[in-house]
């Protein structure tokens, strides 16, 4: 049976607020603008789409329980940048045996997580 699914084509980001949630992904985390689209921009190949539930007549619901992992080269540097622009994180920064995993949240409460793989997972891609 050959895949139904070829990729995740966005993220939908929750808010409630979207040009204060555009200020955030673009101006403190640092995402690329899309240049025909006001409020989506990019991680290098993961578009991050902002949208109102609210104005679709649905309700508002952070994304929360599963953070969204976003791949830096220095959890421990990132952080203490982001947290140097009022970002407040949650807890320590772990390092599970391969990775650093720092978690905070937009300013909708959707969770997010600065993640990098230090190590090869065991007997898997090296390139994982």
């Amino acid at each position: 049976m050959s895949a139904l699914v070829r990729r995740l084509d966005f993220l939908g980001v929750p808010s409630q607020d979207v040009d204060r949630s555009r200020a955030f992904y673009r101006d403190v985390l640092g995402l690329r603008p899309d240049p025909t689209a006001a409020y989506e921009q990019w991680a290098g190949d993961t578009c991050f789409a902002i949208w109102e539930p609210e104005a679709q007549g649905m309700p508002f619901v952070a994304q929360q329980g599963n953070p969204w992992p976003l791949g830096v080269d220095d959890v421990a540097a990132t952080r203490a940048q982001l947290e140097a622009a009022g970002v407040v994180f949650f807890g320590d920064t772990i390092d599970t045996g391969v990775c650093h995993m720092a978690f905070f949240a937009d300013p909708d409460g959707n969770q997010l997580m600065l993640h990098h793989r230090y190590a090869p997972p065991a007997g898997g891609d090296p390139a994982a």
